[in-house]
């Protein structure tokens, strides 16, 4: 299942921690309760570094999902977004330059509103 996620290099030890407080910020938003569900994650493993969407991170543990169409464009579109914001670079970007979602349908938080919304993961590392 490795094979499928995006693989990623980090600039500097110290963008990990900024990638994972970042994508805190980025995914599906409900404006009625000023909810953020976070959509990726960014997983070491192996000794590398993947973006992965909470469903993708499900099935590695074991579980059934169903991962849409939309929900691979929308961790493309995320993981293009980091890489453009120079946090990360994308190992191989070939297969997901062209399955993007529109921005439009990504919600990007600013740092500044992160006190006024409530952030839920769907998913926690570390916890099965």
């Amino acid at each position: 299942m490795l094979d499928s996620l995006i693989e990623v290099q980090l600039q500097d030890a110290d963008d990990f921690k900024k990638i994972v407080e970042t994508l805190t910020r980025i995914g599906v938003a409900s404006r009625r309760d000023s909810t953020l569900y976070q959509s990726c994650h960014i997983l070491h493993k192996r000794g590398k570094y993947y973006i992965v969407h909470f469903k993708e991170m499900f099935g590695l543990d074991g579980r059934p999902v169903n991962i849409s169409e939309e929900d691979i464009q929308r961790r493309n579109r995320i993981a293009t977004l980091l890489e453009e914001w120079g946090l990360l670079t994308i190992v191989d970007s070939s297969d997901i330059k062209d399955n993007l979602l529109p921005l439009n349908k990504v919600k990007i938080l600013p740092y500044r509103e992160k006190q006024n919304w409530n952030l839920v993961a769907k998913y926690t590392i570390g916890k099965k």
